[in-house]
């Protein structure tokens, strides 16, 4: 779920989020956006394998990381990025939540554009 929050931030902003060079990296760039997990946000998390600490960071509100999104978008990707996987939207709800139901509905797939056939060049 964490993965299709990163997509649907991608699809937000046109490129890559989060996009680190290497594992610590990564962690440093998702810390910096939505701040260092504390053990309220994710109890325990100091006793992961191999966990390493971060200098604590408050984060941006996603607010003002996705300014043209509404409020059901940020309510689910907030959703979708909770750090503690055990309290992160599950996929079903995922579905069920309203940005997937509020308006303006989506495109009906019969009024989508339709890509070109490809022409292959005749045999001589």
């Amino acid at each position: 779920m964490w993965a299709a929050g990163c997509i649907f931030a991608e699809l937000m902003v046109r490129i890559p989020y989060f996009q680190g060079e290497q594992d610590i990296d990564q962690l440093g760039k998702i810390f910096a956006a939505l701040g260092t997990p504390t053990e309220e946000q994710w109890p325990d998390v100091a006793s992961l394998p191999d966990y390493l600490p971060f200098a604590p960071s408050p984060g941006t509100p996603l607010k003002q990381l996705f300014t043209a999104a509404g409020n059901d978008a940020l309510d689910l990707l907030e959703k979708l990025w909770t750090f503690d996987p055990n309290r992160r939207i599950s996929a079903v709800d995922a579905l069920a939540h309203p940005y997937f139901t509020n308006d303006p509905a989506p495109t009906p797939p019969s009024q989508l554009p339709r890509p070109l056939p490809l022409s292959h060049p005749s045999k001589q």
